[in-house]
């Protein structure tokens, strides 16, 4: 496994691209099980999960070329309606392929996902959104086993706010018979994102954006071709690396609108943060870090997928900020690897309390999660001393290229193969 070595203490100061969203790339190749042919897509990032996913499709019978950033799925000779436990337990984005393969070819079987280091993230939705449609749904010897010769529109309100299991459910909508409404559905960009690529499919969907979505059914769909919106989250992590080292960067290709929250609480932070149409320029100056509260919320609330970066930069603040994780029930886990670097967190429930430090000392740290990860690298840029960051194919699931990105701008930081 490989390891990054970091020696904190300088300010990153440059310009850095932000690679295609991960969470937006997933449900759209998935999607290329309902309409057999060639799709396109452009800004697919390089990603071990990407990798995985081209692997599940293969299974089934896809082939694909991914290269520059352009990735063709062709989706022609799909025979095989399955998705195996061991691929499934690598990525649980995997049962994104349920939806479509029972909505195209009427059957599907794919492997239970099993435990996850921050949290159950059960797919009971995903289940009972599919069985409301007309699924006939049977778990057998670890598997989800669904049927149906085609599904019908439905009213289905979600007891939670799920973006799996709203993506997986408005796919398998495009092609049933007559309308479906998705009540308390996520309103995340990447969810919009696939909706409006269904729709240059042929589908029918409007109100995405909203907690109500409606999806028209449709009897067929052809294959189409988009663009990845940039990753929110990766961006998000370069504005704390500015922070946290009190640099400047200036972050292209990103979208800014995708980060209200976000921004917001940056600023409250004490940085400076200029805005265009895609590109941020993100600043501390002379101003030292505000502690600032925060609470993960669905989409356009705080993401949970944010909470351990914005962490590590509260580990640095004037005073004590309460961070409350509203959405996993375990994603706490850097906590003790941030202690071990001289930060002062203890947990109360599903808050931590964040008593900020002088100065952080590098440390052997080891990730626990994929934005477990980002946080410890964070952290490692703004210590003293050398970090040594373990376990990071983690960061490789979510991250193109992450280490030389943050070189470019004057990191010293580099990756041990082992």
């Amino acid at each position: 496994m490989d390891t990054l070595i970091i020696e904190g203490g300088v300010p990153l100061e440059g310009s850095v691209e932000v690679s295609g969203a991960k969470n937006a790339a997933l449900p759209l190749m998935a999607s290329t099980l309902l309409a057999p042919g060639v799709h396109s897509f452009d800004n697919v990032p390089k990603l071990r999960d990407i990798y995985t996913m081209r692997k599940l499709l293969h299974y089934m019978g896809a082939k694909s070329e991914h290269y520059n950033g352009k990735l063709e799925l062709d989706t022609t000779d799909v025979n095989l309606y399955e998705a195996p436990y061991d691929l499934v337990k690598t990525m649980r984005a995997s049962v994104l392929v349920l939806g479509p393969l029972v909505a195209r070819y009427g059957k599907a079987r794919v492997s239970l996902p099993g435990g996850c280091a921050i949290g159950a993230r059960p797919i009971d939705l995903h289940i009972k959104g599919l069985e409301m449609l007309g699924a006939r749904i049977d778990i057998e010897h670890g598997y989800v086993v669904a049927r149906a010769e085609r599904l019908k529109g439905n009213f289905i309100t979600f007891d939670q706010v799920t973006v799996t299991g709203t993506e997986n459910i408005m796919m398998a909508a495009s092609l049933a018979e007559g309308t479906t409404i998705l009540e308390n559905a996520a309103k995340e960009p990447e969810v919009v994102a696939l909706a409006e690529y269904l729709n240059s499919m042929g589908a029918r969907i409007s109100g995405m954006g909203t907690h109500e979505i409606t999806i028209e059914g449709v009897t067929e769909l052809k294959p189409s071709y988009t663009s990845v919106i940039p990753d929110r989250i990766e961006t998000g992590t370069y504005m704390v690396a500015a922070a946290i080292t009190g640099g400047r960067l200036l972050i292209k290709k990103c979208n800014p609108e995708h980060l209200d929250s976000v921004i917001k609480k940056l600023q409250l932070a004490g940085l400076n943060i200029v805005k265009g149409d895609s590109y941020l320029e993100i600043y501390r100056g002379d101003n030292c870090i505000n502690s600032v509260d925060v609470k993960t919320w669905p989409y356009p609330g705080f993401p949970t997928d944010m909470q351990a970066q914005f962490m590590a930069l509260m580990t640095l603040g004037n005073g004590v900020s309460v961070i409350t994780e509203q959405i996993f029930e375990n994603r706490f886990m850097h906590v003790p690897e941030l202690n071990r670097m001289g930060a002062q967190i203890r947990l109360e429930g599903r808050s931590a309390i964040v008593k900020g430090v002088n100065n952080l000392q590098g440390a052997p740290v080891m990730a626990t999660d994929l934005r477990a990860s980002a946080s410890l690298v964070l952290a490692g840029l703004a210590a003293t001393g050398t970090t040594e960051v373990s376990r990071i194919y983690h960061l490789d699931r979510g991250y193109e290229a992450l280490d030389e990105k943050l070189r470019k701008v004057g990191a010293r930081i580099k990756r041990i193969k082992q």
